[in-house]
């Protein structure tokens, strides 16, 4: 987690935006499901492409869907089927900040990802 010092809004706004990518990916957590929470012994992962999330806050919350894209630059994820109509009609991607959602099913491809959360196949 990023330890900020400050308490004032305009150096914390000013850390998020300045952050190395390093540490951008710790931005990029949501938290678990209850049922994951007990099987994997975590609070929050980090969310990757192909996790299922369910959309917590906002117009579409309630809505789940699995994550198409993770934005490191804008610190947001994108979720499929949450989309917003433009003037002209088509639909294009809402960026979701990842703190407004929870992770229903994880992706577990990635070996590095499986152990560093604890899975036992």
């Amino acid at each position: 987690m990023v330890r900020i010092a400050s308490s004032q809004p305009r150096k914390q706004r000013k850390i998020r935006y300045n952050a190395p990518n390093h540490v951008r990916g710790s931005f990029l957590h949501a938290m678990l499901s209850p049922e994951l929470r007990e099987k994997h012994s975590h609070r929050r992962v980090r969310v990757v492409t192909g996790d299922t999330v369910k959309v917590l806050r906002g117009e579409h919350a309630g809505s789940t869907g699995v994550v198409d894209g993770v934005d490191l630059k804008r610190m947001t994820i994108q979720v499929h089927g949450v989309t917003v109509r433009k003037a002209d009609g088509t639909e294009v991607a809402r960026p979701v900040d990842p703190s407004n959602v929870m992770i229903t099913r994880l992706n577990l491809k990635d070996e590095k990802r499986a152990e560093r959360i604890g899975v036992k196949e």
